[in-house]
């Protein structure tokens, strides 16, 4: 914890592209946990802290706090960690704050994602007497119903019951005044970031009607309704909302793409899609998603690592076609010739010899052609 700083934790490698998690009033970035790991294969993910929740101290917003404020402490997270532009989500207040980014900072948000939220809470009133009742009385009482406000009935998340009863109310309160100014109806419209908007369709606190009315007005936007989730839709149905980012940000496909043609190379990639087919779309999306932007950009294992292996696997089933694109993949990926002869001499004791005496004729064509050059 600092006293100038968001609490947060950094998921993913470093290099990925930047993906910001808030959250709702009341939780922690525990209210990510079953989503941003699985985020965190294709992004740098960095959930935070509101003021007073999880991790972050208590004075970071004091009373007559506005979302602006908040998008402003993000923004200065954002700042020390290097991050330029990134992918935002955020649930409730953390939507909010993600709305008011898009529109004061639109050079800094590359895409939105607004769960569980609103562009505005319904007026000012019940959220001036909330914040009143818990800087008098505190969060017991609140974190006492919170069950009936953030999940269907016979769900809970005990953690996030829990956090919610230990954040500081003055903390609580300022968010509150934050959410009874705030209103960005007049303003959707100038938002310019592709924008997807998430709802739980059994959320009595921001019903689907508020996304809906953000994505009217937002243009381009796009509207999924999760069908069994309340307020907190991340914790209650996290493979829904982890399928609607994931498809909303495209983050596998387009850091798999780039992948795939830094190891294949653009030639061969061009030419793959330039035969391309309606028939073949879903198939060539499907590779660049899960094969190049899952499994390729894991860091766990290095490029060269991943070109050993492939080599070993194409051998062992035959398919020599494939074997000569991965011989000049494994080149680009940094293995010499003698490598790649190590790599098919061990196929022939646990693949067979005939299959690793095409797989050297295969390789050895291949090698001749890099040493011949550009004819």
């Amino acid at each position: 914890m600092t006293d100038t700083l968001l609490n947060h934790r950094i998921e993913g490698s470093g290099s990925a592209p930047p993906l910001l998690l808030g959250p709702s009033l009341g939780t922690s970035y525990a209210l990510w946990d079953k989503v941003a790991p699985e985020l965190s294969a294709a992004y740098r993910v960095v959930r935070w802290d509101l003021p007073g929740h999880g991790g972050s101290a208590a004075g970071l917003i004091g009373p007559g706090a506005t979302v602006g404020d908040l998008a402003d402490l993000v923004i200065a997270l954002a700042d020390t960690l290097g991050i330029e532009r990134f992918a935002y989500a955020g649930v409730s207040l953390g939507g909010a704050v993600g709305l008011e980014l898009a529109v004061r900072y639109p050079q800094r948000v590359s895409s939105l994602a607004v769960i569980c939220s609103s562009a505005h809470f319904n007026g000012a009133k019940a959220w001036e007497e909330r914040a009143a009742l818990v800087r008098s009385e505190g969060l017991t009482g609140l974190a006492e119903s919170a069950d009936s406000r953030w999940f269907t009935p016979g769900f809970t998340v005990p953690e996030l019951v829990r956090d919610h009863r230990d954040t500081d109310p003055g903390a609580y309160a300022a968010c509150c005044d934050a959410l009874a100014a705030f209103d960005l109806r007049d303003r959707l419209a100038q938002i310019g970031a592709p924008t997807l908007l998430v709802a739980g369709r059994e959320d009595p606190a921001t019903p689907p009607a508020h996304l809906r009315e953000i994505a009217d007005a937002v243009p381009g936007a796009g509207l999924v309704e999760i069908p069994g989730a309340s307020h907190l839709a991340p914790a209650e149905r996290p493979e829904a909302v982890l399928t609607a980012l994931r498809a909303h940000f495209g983050g596998d496909a387009a850091s798999g793409m780039r992948v795939r043609r830094e190891v294949l190379g653009d030639t061969h990639v061009d030419r793959a899609q330039a035969r391309q087919t309606p028939f073949t779309a879903r198939f060539q999306d499907f590779i660049s998603r899960y094969a190049w932007g899952e499994v390729w950009t894991d860091p766990t294992l290095s490029r060269r690592e991943r070109s050993m292996i492939t080599l070993t696997a194409l051998i062992a089933h035959g398919h020599y076609d494939e074997l000569a694109m991965h011989v000049r993949a494994a080149r680009r990926n940094g293995l010499t010739p003698e490598e790649i002869g190590a790599v098919l001499l061990q196929t022939a004791v646990y693949c067979g010899v005939p299959a690793a005496n095409s797989a050297f004729a295969t390789a050895q064509r291949v090698l001749a052609e890099e040493s011949e050059g550009p004819s």
